[in-house]
């Protein structure tokens, strides 16, 4: 049973995809849902809550410079980059704004299993998206208000109360009931994370659903958009591990962490907070994301296990 539940949670992408259809050709299948939308998402936060080892937070307490830095890669890059493709594409301000909260938000939790496949530092990965996930109820408003000003008006505070209700209380009564049923909880681990991947999916469609009438005329730019927004974050998240003179491993789980974003997150906001079509480039970031980043990782495993590890190959495979 165990297996079932992590064989659904690998597949998210398509169950991301698979509700977007849904969500195109028979939008009122998922509209009618929209009312319950942050009970979804503060459910994934539960069940991450849940699922999240009280040891996963020693590599904040060891070696806390590092999380730092890569909190601090997290906060620049990605919400930097979000304006300056919103500018540089000349996007209209509900788009642009939907760009910005794509870099706004913490990183995604399916980065620590991302790290895991790529044979990178998954206890650092679980640090940072743990890290990121907390502070975000100050910085992602913040974020968004410094940045997308310039596009609309940005309701800090309504903002961050949301992701306190959506976010933190949701991850504290899942910590508070891992400490509680202890070695019981081990029994239904797998399964928080798999209705997870379905809740986010559900999330997706509904964004797709709402936009269903206008998705024609704006898909080819927000997925431009969505592509440079994902690939220069993983490009640049790898470039700060070089900066900060981590190994390969870290910068790797540097580059997952800086690329990667929680966009359900995203899309809940912007549904909330904004326009149903601000929360289209979150819809499609969260299913590109894993898809690059799989690819990435089955890649870099490739490597290490074919790439002879010669004293000349070893040094070209530190740098890469």
């Amino acid at each position: 049973m165990a297996n079932i539940f992590r064989w659904i949670t690998r597949l998210m992408p398509v169950w991301v995809v698979l509700a977007g259809v849904v969500g195109y050709l028979c939008p009122p299948t998922l509209t009618i849902f929209e009312p319950i939308k942050d009970w979804l998402f503060a459910f994934t936060m539960l069940g991450i809550g849940i699922v999240l080892k009280s040891e996963d937070f020693l590599p904040i307490l060891k070696a806390p410079h590092w999380v730092v830095m890569g909190t601090l890669a997290q906060f620049v890059i990605m919400p930097l980059l979000g304006f300056l493709i919103a500018k540089g594409l000349e996007l209209p301000p509900d788009l642009a704004i939907g760009v910005i909260m794509v870099g706004a938000v913490p990183g995604a939790m399916a980065s620590n299993v991302i790290s895991y496949i790529a044979e990178a530092d998954v206890a650092y990965s679980v640090a940072l998206t743990t890290t990121t996930t907390l502070l975000s109820p100050i910085l992602t408003p913040l974020c968004t208000y410094i940045l997308g000003s310039v596009y609309v008006s940005v309701p800090f505070l309504p903002m961050l109360w949301s992701i306190i209700k959506m976010v933190i209380l949701p991850l504290l009564i899942g910590f508070a009931l891992r400490y509680l049923l202890k070695e019981r909880v081990e029994v239904v681990v797998d399964v928080f994370p798999a209705l997870s991947a379905l809740c986010i999916a559900f999330i997706c469609g509904l964004v797709v659903a709402l936009n269903a009438g206008s998705l024609k005329q704006v898909s080819l730019i927000i997925f431009v958009a969505v592509f440079l927004h994902n690939l220069l974050g993983l490009i640049l998240g790898y470039a700060a591990g070089i900066l900060f003179r981590f190994d390969v491993k870290r910068r790797r789980t540097l580059a997952f962490e800086v690329g990667m974003q929680n966009a359900g997150l995203g899309a809940v906001l912007s549904l909330k907070h904004f326009s149903a079509q601000s929360a289209l480039p979150n819809a499609l970031f969260a299913t590109w994301c894993i898809i690059t980043a799989s690819l990435l990782a089955g890649y870099w495993k490739w490597r290490k296990n074919n790439i002879n590890t010669k004293p000349d190959s070893a040094g070209m495979e530190e740098k890469v």
